[in-house]
């Protein structure tokens, strides 16, 4: 009988763990979501000039940027700066995603080993905190130049 009452209260135990009202939020609600800014870093290409760069980026901030811009940091492969740049990545509205080009000429692709978003030279729009941009930035990449704040 003892060894009867111990599985049961297992059992109900594991139950009560796996239902959505003790594992999710409280009764059962949606998280509020996380406002973030998400950046990319999709493809480097090789041009005749230089360094074409291409950004996938998405505004969940939870209001329109006026204006968003970066300061970018490009790393060679003995690890030395070998070029810092500002990238404007114009407005972007709520809830929205968008892909931006940048060439850079005299930049060699190949020669790349790490990206660095070293701050964000703008970041206006109604309701937005000046610090939002670099604050809430979530950097990830596609390629395999490292990538990130």
């Amino acid at each position: 009988m003892k060894k009867l009452a111990m599985s049961a209260s297992r059992l109900l135990a594991a139950t009560l763990a796996a239902s959505p009202v003790a594992s999710g939020p409280a009764f059962g609600g949606e998280a509020e979501p996380v406002p973030s800014l998400s950046l990319e870093l999709n493809g480097l290409d090789a041009t005749d000039a230089g360094c074409r760069f291409t950004f996938v980026i998405a505004n969940g901030l939870g209001a329109p940027l006026d204006k968003a811009g970066f300061e970018i940091v490009l790393f060679d492969k003995a690890g030395l700066v070998s070029r810092l740049v500002t990238l404007d990545f114009k407005e972007l509205p709520d809830g929205k995603t968008k892909v931006r080009q940048f060439d850079l000429p005299g930049v060699d692709c190949a020669g790349l080993v790490r990206v660095l978003v070293n701050d964000a030279t703008e970041c206006s729009g109604a309701g937005i905190d000046a610090g939002a941009c670099i604050g809430m930035l979530k950097a990830s990449t596609r390629t395999v130049v490292e990538f990130g704040s």
